[in-house]
């Protein structure tokens, strides 16, 4: 049996991973400023993480969700106090795109509307409901088109306003900083005012902080920067370091019935195990606050470099833009400097999405490499 052709390789095998780094069959070690689409979080096996998992399976790995699974309720506590959301709900499925699913489904659910407002350049995975929220055309089939999705400019809050004042919408979904399109961050007053409209209107307001959240930004939540609250959170990469598990956060007013929601894997005694260890590590070892100053201090250090046209972002959630394809550096930083770096959807942006555990002198070894690239490559210019 073939694997089915998803994804362009490179001819890389890791076979061992510590920290910010990998290393392959070889033992060549790499510098990891990607974290796997900013999934890892605390650091590749981190020793807690590796040991709370480890201590889970000798017990048990998995019942469903027919039985108490005690583990669930101390993994919404841990988050309530990590996040500031005690009062939220926690539905705990396996991937973003599962997330997204059950958050707009209950939107719709809660004010009995069908329609959603969406922004341009956003990603929000890559399921049914999900992709049709989703800007990009190309990932869509024909079934992925109900006519039930608005796309609004991101920051054009005159569009929103004239949309949801037809009360037909059931929800506004937006990244808490677009993530695939190449890190663009939402205004805060574009959000404050979207918080004041959904409210106004009576529409749902999702936020989906499945890549810039759990710390990524210097911040537990994106949307903590504006100071808002929305009605539906949705998390999940750097929940569990790797392991599948996911979230939706939904505040009290959102009732729940049995038969709406479901799931066989989503809270399992695994996932939860490796959910709990995470926040217990971003809590001891003050990852969210090591984002924000190591974030900081890149971003500082990278708008001082003459070919870099733009640096967006926040914590250790950036972009850099360039005046010609980011492909060629990227691949450079990787063949010969042994970096991991991401790519965009926008093809002159690189991102940066190191394990939230990078230190300082990581982040030198990264921009030396980046330096010495840019200092002796004209045809990047070009």
């Amino acid at each position: 049996m073939k694997l089915f052709d998803v994804y362009p390789v490179y001819p890389i095998n890791p076979v061992k991973a510590k920290g910010a780094f990998l290393w392959d069959e070889k033992g060549n070690e790499y510098l990891d400023f990607y974290g796997g689409h900013a999934v890892i979080s605390i650091g590749h096996s981190h020793p807690h993480y590796v040991e709370g998992i480890s201590n889970q399976l000798k017990n048990i790995g998995f019942y469903s969700n027919s039985v108490l699974i005690p583990q669930q309720e101390q993994l919404a506590d841990a988050l309530g106090k990590a996040s500031g959301l005690q009062d939220f709900q926690l539905f705990l499925c396996n991937s973003g795109a599962e997330a997204v699913e059950n958050a707009l489904k209950m939107a719709s659910f809660h004010t009995g509307r069908k329609k959603i407002l969406s922004f341009k350049d956003s990603f929000h995975g890559r399921t049914s409901l999900a992709v049709e929220v989703t800007s990009y055309s190309k990932m869509k089939a024909l079934v992925n088109h109900t006519g039930n999705v608005t796309f609004a400019e991101l920051n054009d809050i005159e569009l929103v306003e004239r949309e949801l004042s037809s009360g037909d919408y059931a929800a506004v979904i937006i990244e808490g900083i677009q993530g695939f399109s190449g890190i663009n961050v939402p205004e805060k007053s574009f959000l404050i005012e979207l918080r004041n409209l959904c409210t106004r209107f009576g529409t749902m307001l999702i936020l989906d902080e499945i890549q810039s959240g759990y710390g990524r930004t210097g911040d537990f939540f994106a949307f903590q920067n504006a100071g808002i609250i929305p009605d539906i959170v949705t998390i999940a990469k750097g929940m569990g370091n790797g392991f599948p598990i996911a979230g939706v956060l939904l505040k009290p007013e959102i009732q729940p019935k049995h038969g709406m929601l479901g799931t066989t894997f989503g809270g399992n005694h695994l996932a939860c195990a490796a959910g709990i260890a995470v926040l217990e590590v971003i809590e001891t070892e003050h990852l969210v606050e090591n984002s924000k100053y190591m974030g900081e201090y890149l971003i500082e250090k990278l708008r001082k470099i003459d070919l870099v046209k733009s640096v967006r972002g926040r914590g250790l959630m950036i972009g850099m833009e360039f005046d010609f394809p980011a492909a060629d550096l990227r691949k450079k930083l990787l063949t010969e400097y042994n970096i991991f770096t991401g790519s965009s959807g926008n093809q002159n942006v690189m991102r940066l999405l190191p394990p939230l555990c990078v230190t300082k002198e990581e982040c030198d070894r990264f921009l030396e490499a980046f330096e010495n690239i840019l200092a002796n490559e004209p045809f990047l210019q070009h």
